[in-house]
């Protein structure tokens, strides 16, 4: 969010903690690639809440930092997408356009690969919310698994917005219910902050996990979960 790292509670701007304490962006980035990540998960807040945007932070990032990255945030058109995926991104989570337009999620596969895909299904009382989490769909999560694994999407990210920030631990039964549905690969979010949370996720079957506040605030290292739960 303008150009910082900032964690939000439940997605409410009003809450933004900024954390500088390992330098800027690209810094930070570095030192989670030295510590052993193999993926960077990047929200871009400010798209997401339409006030602006941090590409240019995000194609500073791809530049200097040899890893494959997932972009979120305010990707509400193909156009968008293409901007995002030029700058060096490797994945697109998408929500609102998903949803508004799923014909566009099959025109962004056939472009960019299949695999360049990511549907996010953010979740508070069992319905799927968008735009930046403010519109309610009348989905639910069987149903949208079930919508967008026919047009052929296999990895989900799925967020509890009312663990979001919170360091309480994840929503494992909504993860478990997801995860349940064949061939879909879940990546959880929300909620993570201890290392019990990741042994937990990976009893549920998630194929993978993204970590903020937890290793921002000092919960534990990227070393150690990476440790605790084996590298992939």
């Amino acid at each position: 969010m303008k150009g910082k790292i900032v964690r939000l509670t439940h997605g409410d701007p009003k809450t933004a903690k900024v954390y500088g304490q390992f330098g800027g962006p690209v810094e930070t980035a570095k030192k989670w690639k030295a510590e052993g990540a193999i993926k960077l998960h990047i929200i871009d807040l400010d798209a997401a809440l339409g006030m602006g945007n941090n590409l240019s932070v995000i194609a500073e990032i791809a530049e200097n930092v040899d890893l494959p990255i997932q972009v979120g945030g305010g990707i509400r058109s193909i156009n968008a997408v293409e901007k995002v995926l030029k700058l060096g991104a490797s994945q697109v989570i998408l929500g609102a356009l998903a949803f508004s337009d799923p014909k566009a999620v099959t025109q962004i596969q056939q472009m960019f690969g299949a695999e360049s895909v990511i549907v996010a299904l953010d979740n508070r009382d069992g319905k799927i919310m968008v735009e930046g989490w403010k519109t309610a769909t009348s989905m639910g999560m069987k149903e949208a698994l079930e919508k967008f694994a026919a047009l052929e999407v296999k990895t989900f990210l799925v967020t509890s917005i009312t663990k979001d920030g919170t360091l309480s631990g994840p929503d494992l039964d909504t993860l478990r219910e997801a995860c349940q549905y064949p061939d879909a690969e879940v990546i959880a979010a929300g909620g993570i902050g201890s290392l019990n949370d990741l042994v937990a996720l990976k009893r549920v079957g998630v194929t993978g996990a993204v970590i903020g506040k937890a290793l921002y605030e000092g919960r534990f290292t990227l070393k150690e979960a990476l440790k605790t739960i084996g590298e992939k």
